[in-house]
């Protein structure tokens, strides 16, 4: 028989096809693609939009303007969150990835420095200020639709897939990446081989816009004419998920530099530290699924707490081998460990919010929550590595860092109920 948790009335639509999946998780995909592509040529676009004598001047200025995305995370994931709880969430979804398409493809083709002048940093900024807001309403709608087109005891593997086509769009950027560096000169790579890049990225947004317009409805519209506030429980728990999804956020950014910390700490080429994230991207997009796999059949609270804290007893003893060995070998073997065990605890956070609270809140209070985090500690993150490594002088300081974060996130997995619906005998 099936013990379910407290049910909210939301409408269960067919089984989706696999391109319906697929459409439906683009967005946090097209989100990660364009991370590691923006970083993996921040060279050549802080050449494009912030010309100077000084080249980290120029680099510092490209980081910042990725940065500023996460300031507008929190306002889209305000507004667009609770849209998808008033109108629905298809329209939501269509909305939000229509305009992050629309700011990839700008930020792509708008023209350099050298052609325009300071209308191209402006610019640039505009965008990623637009897509942060995008991005951030993207979340909410997304993930209430896969939670509520599952069947109950699989609910765990649609929201992990969120999280695995992370993973597979870092394997994708990062393979884009080698391709064109080796196929085309510096002067292009500079030039346009960047934007190219981007542009790829892009070219899904028309395909997935469409099959995400056939998708059904998953919201009970009817029932979004009852108002709902929050209560005590509800916001008790929504402390303990910024919590919890403050140390998964400190431990993705932190493993996605593993690629600096690779050059610049371990003295290793930029082609082997390249294979870290290729690597790490393989491992976290496998077990994030086995994650959500495994959630639907033992419980969130199970897998949440177990492989959060096997990462964190394992975390300093792997950048410990890292550090003495400084060979290729060790650098993958933990940099497939570390982004399984995070994989195997991250998508139970999210069925754990989402399946606590009713239809009527849920794009919402997740989207806002899941912004907020993202804003404040993943975009923080690799400085706040960067210094406490600069500071200590330590190699150890990164493992230090997200250990930490990985015991407070733990503490607040302890306070959270269970909320699974686990088959059992009888």
């Amino acid at each position: 028989m099936m013990r379910e948790n407290r049910g909210f009335m939301t409408i269960q639509p067919k089984i989706l096809s696999r391109p319906q999946l697929a459409a439906v998780v683009a967005g946090n995909a097209l989100e990660f693609y364009d991370f590691l592509i923006f970083g993996f040529f921040a060279v050549q676009i802080g050449a494009t939009f912030f010309p100077g004598k000084d080249a980290t001047g120029s680099l510092l200025l490209t980081l910042a303007t990725f940065g500023v995305g996460f300031l507008t995370r929190p306002l889209g994931g305000a507004l667009i969150g609770p849209l998808g709880d008033r109108i629905g969430r298809k329209p939501a979804m269509l909305f939000s990835f229509g305009l992050m398409g629309l700011c990839i493809v700008g930020l792509a083709l708008t023209p350099s420095y050298a052609s325009i002048g300071v209308a191209a940093p402006m610019l640039a900024v505009f965008f990623r200020l637009l897509q942060g807001f995008a991005l951030g309403g993207e979340v909410g709608p997304t993930t209430a639709f896969l939670l509520e087109a599952a069947p109950p005891e699989r609910r765990g593997l649609h929201v992990a897939l969120q999280f695995a086509t992370q993973q597979g769009a870092t394997l994708c950027a990062g393979l884009v990446g080698v391709v064109l560096s080796n196929l085309l000169s510096p002067t292009h790579l500079n030039a346009w081989g960047w934007r190219i890049a981007m542009l790829l990225g892009a070219a899904v947004v028309p395909f997935a816009l469409v099959l995400r317009r056939r998708l059904p409805e998953t919201l009970d519209l009817q029932a979004t004419k009852q108002s709902y506030r929050p209560t005590r429980a509800q916001v008790v728990l929504g402390l303990l998920t910024v919590v919890m999804l403050a140390s998964a956020t400190i431990g993705t950014y932190t493993l996605n530099y593993m690629n600096i910390f690779a050059t610049h700490t371990l003295g290793m080429s930029p082609a082997v530290a390249f294979g870290a994230i290729l690597i790490g991207g393989g491992s976290g997009a496998i077990f994030n699924t086995l994650g959500g796999l495994l959630s639907d059949r033992y419980g969130r609270k199970p897998l949440m707490i177990t492989g959060y804290g096997l990462l964190c007893l394992a975390a300093i003893p792997c950048f410990m081998l890292m550090s003495h060995w400084r060979t290729p070998l060790v650098l993958y073997a933990c940099s497939a460990l570390m982004p399984a065990l995070l994989g195997l605890g991250t998508p139970a956070i999210m069925c754990v919010l989402m399946e606590s609270l009713p239809p009527q809140m849920r794009s919402g209070v997740t989207g806002i929550i899941y912004a907020l985090a993202i804003a404040i500690f993943g975009g923080s993150a690799s400085l706040v590595v960067a210094w406490l490594t600069e500071l200590t002088g330590s190699p150890l300081a990164p493992a230090g860092y997200m250990s930490a974060a990985l015991a407070l996130g733990m503490l607040a997995m302890l306070g959270v109920r269970e909320t699974a619906p686990i088959k059992t005998s009888g």
